[in-house]
């Protein structure tokens, strides 16, 4: 692989979207990720006024029996740490908006609080050290923020490592011991000590991280399954209303973006109040099924190039169906045609659609943006309006909002 494409791939790796075209999935991650950034900066925030409190109240009970001059000394270093923290939480706060499409900045900030954690923990006692819990709570919230439950794993690795770096490196002399209050100066000596506390700490950590990640895996399945449940239609199979408006919101901002045309069509069962009037709701519940899968259908042989991640069907309510067309026909922004054929070829099927013999026929109104509106709302009453006229003009017919 040549240097520019190794290049490239890296970019790649390391943004959450970086398409020239990025469709509906790929700005909603981006929207994820830019929230997980943001609950990690809130989280950040938290654990440094914990710290900056603890630090404050622990000296002034250390100073009942230890000059003031020892324990600032010793403050220096563990101070300029938590500066550094500060420093780098109030950078991202300003700018985790416009960094949020960096894949692994929560990483970052994790392996830095890491980083601090052990310079903490060296400068408290190193073995002795109290502050080994911040290892724990970094790996919860790694379970809880990162993607994958490998990071978390891997966040538990890099803990063991930083805690095993200062315990082994203050036992085999390689780094001067600082001297704390109300430490066993004799512990950090004690190879077996040593070695046993630094096993137990391992094992700690490999337990919260798969206890953390037990606990996300099973939450994030019941989060898919109640998103699954809220997002598709009982009866016909398809979307709801709630998701097609969070699909419209997306894609207007993508083709506010990149200067495209997008297009909304809503489709209307001519008189079905009547059809289940005269055969009953449960008749009524079929036709509604049937032509779920006809308008799907429809959709997709309207072209090669167009998929469901961007033009779908939805049951909007009632009698009442949306579509979301984002790509045309053969590729690239839709235009008129493009909308004004998949329109028709929704209509035509449901003129084929037939339940126990009986058919209906719908009618169809079609709006684009940015040309008939430039707002969901926009969009979506003039689409309204369409069908009106076509309803108006007798049904069974396809109308273009003026």
């Amino acid at each position: 692989m040549s240097t520019s494409r190794f290049t490239r791939a890296l970019i790649r790796s390391a943004k959450v979207t970086w398409r020239e075209q990025p469709t509906r999935y790929d700005i909603e991650a981006l929207q994820a990720n830019i929230e997980r950034v943001g609950l990690v900066i809130r989280v950040r925030w938290a654990i440094v006024a914990l710290l900056a409190l603890f630090s404050a109240v622990s000296v002034s009970v250390y100073s009942l029996q230890f000059p003031w001059e020892e324990l600032l000394t010793n403050m220096r270093v563990p101070a300029l740490a938590v500066v550094f923290v500060v420093a780098y939480n109030a950078y991202y706060h300003l700018t985790y908006r416009r960094l949020g499409n960096i894949a692994f900045l929560n990483h970052a900030q994790l392996l830095f609080d890491v980083l601090v954690t052990g310079v903490l923990v060296y400068y408290s006692g190193g073995v002795a050290s109290w502050f080994y819990a911040l290892y724990l709570l970094f790996i919860l919230e790694a379970a809880f923020i990162l993607p994958r439950a490998r990071d978390t794993w891997l966040v538990a690795a890099f803990c063991a490592i930083t805690y095993g770096v200062v315990l082994f490196g203050e036992l085999w002399g390689l780094l001067p011991h600082v001297v704390v209050p109300f430490t066993d100066e004799a512990l950090r000596t004690d190879a077996v000590y040593v070695t046993v506390r630094f096993m137990w700490q391992v094992a700690m950590f490999g337990g919260a991280a798969m206890v953390a990640t037990l606990m996300t895996v099973a939450l994030s399945s019941r989060e898919a399954h109640i998103a699954a449940s809220a997002i598709i239609d009982e009866k016909t199979g398809l979307y709801e209303r709630g998701y097609f408006m969070r699909a419209l919101g997306s894609e207007i901002m993508r083709a506010e973006r990149d200067d495209r045309s997008l297009y909304v069509a809503i489709v209307d069962i001519d008189g079905f109040g009547a059809f289940n009037d005269l055969f009953g709701i449960d008749m009524g519940d079929a036709l509604l099924a049937e032509l779920g899968s006809a308008f799907n259908e429809s959709l997709e042989k309207c072209g090669e190039a167009m998929t469901f991640e961007t033009n779908f069907v939805a049951r909007f309510g009632g009698e009442e169906f949306a579509i979301l067309l984002s790509e045309g026909c053969s590729g690239g922004p839709p235009d008129d045609d493009d909308a004004l054929h998949v329109a028709e070829a929704v209509r035509a099927a449901a003129e084929r659609t037939l339940v126990k013999g009986v058919g209906v026929t719908v009618s169809v109104g079609v709006a684009g943006f940015p040309r008939q509106g430039q707002t969901a709302d926009g969009l979506l009453t003039a689409a309204d309006e369409a069908l009106y006229h076509a309803v108006e003009a007798g049904g069974n017919r396809v109308v273009m909002a003026a």
